[in-house]
């Protein structure tokens, strides 16, 4: 039995923090997962830059609300979960996934939390367990599961090699190049054709 583990942003949605940084004139909010490999340092940089700005849940979640899934994306997602069971797996968190699924039509996302205080300040974050995308592939995998996994970054790139079959979509030229065993894809129709070629 198959099931397909797709990451979120940059593969079907664009990446929030770098709409939110152009939203709010603040560049520095465009680092992702695509520059910085480590997590945890990601994630403290932005709740740095959050709490110099002055800066809350309600102002991210306000730029999310004017954001689309990528052109595409949701007939892409239609067609494979019509084929073949599909999650996706993200770093990403409830508080800002939740409407970006109603607009892809409500797909099973594992992802993580974010802590605010009542004030809407964000304090910090939960992470489900460690290694999220690495573990939750590993556990499908214990549930008989084979797993076909994509991504387009850093933290991508355990749940790819872990998988029976991996591929970069829309990636940078510089994971392309590290990562040249994994087939680099850019559009969704052979997106779908790599994937249904690898069930």
């Amino acid at each position: 039995m198959n099931i397909v583990c797709l990451d979120m942003e940059g593969v079907l949605v664009p990446e929030i923090w770098i709409a939110f940084a152009e939203a709010t004139g603040i560049p520095e909010f465009k680092r992702t997962t695509r520059d910085e490999p480590d997590y945890a340092k990601l994630m403290q940089y932005r709740l740095d830059l959050l709490e110099k700005h002055g800066l809350g849940l309600k102002e991210i979640q306000e730029v999310i609300a004017t954001i689309d899934p990528m052109p595409g994306a949701k007939e892409f997602l239609d067609e494979l979960r019509a084929t073949v069971q599909t999650v996706i797996i993200s770093d990403t968190f409830e508080q800002f996934a939740a409407p970006l699924m109603k607009k892809l039509g409500m797909p099973t996302i594992f992802c993580n939390t974010l802590e605010t205080d009542e004030n809407g300040k964000v304090t910090g974050y939960q992470m489900r367990v460690e290694k999220s995308k690495l573990t939750t592939v590993r556990a499908l995998q214990s549930m008989g599961y084979d797993t076909i996994a994509a991504g387009d970054s850093f933290n991508d790139l355990a749940m790819i090699e872990a998988s029976k079959a991996g591929f970069l979509f829309r990636s940078t030229e510089q994971i392309k190049k590290d990562y040249p065993q994994y087939p680099a894809i850019e559009e969704y129709d052979d997106f779908l054709a790599a994937i249904k070629a690898a069930l």
